[in-house]
């Protein structure tokens, strides 16, 4: 992913070799600023690469939650139907019921 925008790598930064000129830098001075751009380089590879596992890592649990989420939201819209199903059955029972006690008062009076 990064690695497609890096144009060097440690090795690469520690293999270059620079030509000498009369009126050059100092060979010591390079070499102990290369050094540091190369473990801060290491150190940022180690960074980027621990950041894609951590990512893979959470992007796993975020679909493991979501697969979850749909599970438990299934079940909750299963509950309700079950519940509405059973609002109406209990409302039936209580109709039959007022059926049976108007029968009684009715049918039991002509008896």
């Amino acid at each position: 992913m990064y690695n497609e925008k890096l144009f060097l790598t440690p090795q690469e930064i520690l293999d270059k070799e620079f030509h000498f000129d009369a009126k050059g830098y100092r060979p010591q001075e390079v070499d102990k600023f290369l050094d540091m751009v190369i473990r801060d380089y290491t150190e940022f590879m180690n960074i980027i690469k621990k950041l894609q596992n951590d990512n893979r890592i959470l992007a796993e649990d975020n679909a493991k939650i979501k697969a979850e989420y749909r599970k438990l939201k299934a079940v909750i819209d299963s509950a309700n139907d079950s519940a509405n199903t059973g609002k109406n059955s209990f409302n039936n029972v209580d109709l039959l019921r007022r059926i049976s006690n108007l029968e009684k008062i009715v049918y039991g009076k002509e008896e």
